[in-house]
């Protein structure tokens, strides 16, 4: 497992990976920060292109990422967690809509279930899922930050 932490202007990103891909991208300061254990290896080189795009993305120009992932989960979880990249940067989308989207409307619950196991955070943007009423509902880097990623992308929501 490889390694790097990224000093972004929304703070700290940790970032895993394997010899397939992102497996992991979290804030540090967020309710789930990524324990770095002694095992790992610190390549910062082996995150160059992730790093660039991701300050593209804070940057305002950048909409979409092309970095190879490897996320790890159950079919269901892979499912919704492909479902949360088609929604477009700027554009939300409510658990139901979501859960519609895989063509299982009667599963919102377990979409987001799914939604809150996403280990890829931005790239996959859970953050992007909102009430129905447009409201902020839970994220692990907390509301603040779902509320400025949001804003940054110039989504329609209420805090």
């Amino acid at each position: 497992m490889y390694y790097h932490v990224f000093e972004s202007k929304f703070g700290d990103i940790a970032i895993l990976a394997n010899d397939q891909g992102l497996t992991q991208l979290s804030f540090q300061q967020g309710k789930v920060p990524i324990e770095l254990k002694a095992e790992y290896q610190h390549t910062p080189e082996k995150f160059t292109q992730v790093c660039k795009q991701l300050t593209e993305y804070f940057d305002g120009k950048r909409t979409q990422f092309d970095v190879k992932l490897a996320p790890a989960g159950t079919q269901f979880q892979k499912q919704v967690w492909q479902a949360l990249q088609q929604i477009p940067y700027g554009k939300t989308s409510s658990y139901g809509e979501l859960a519609t989207s895989i063509n299982n409307p009667k599963a919102v619950r377990a979409v987001g279930t799914a939604n809150g196991a996403n280990k890829i955070a931005i790239i996959i943007p859970c953050h992007r899922v909102i009430g129905a009423n447009k409201s902020l509902t839970g994220y692990a880097g907390g509301l603040d930050l779902k509320a400025k990623l949001l804003t940054l992308e110039g989504a329609d929501f209420t805090s």
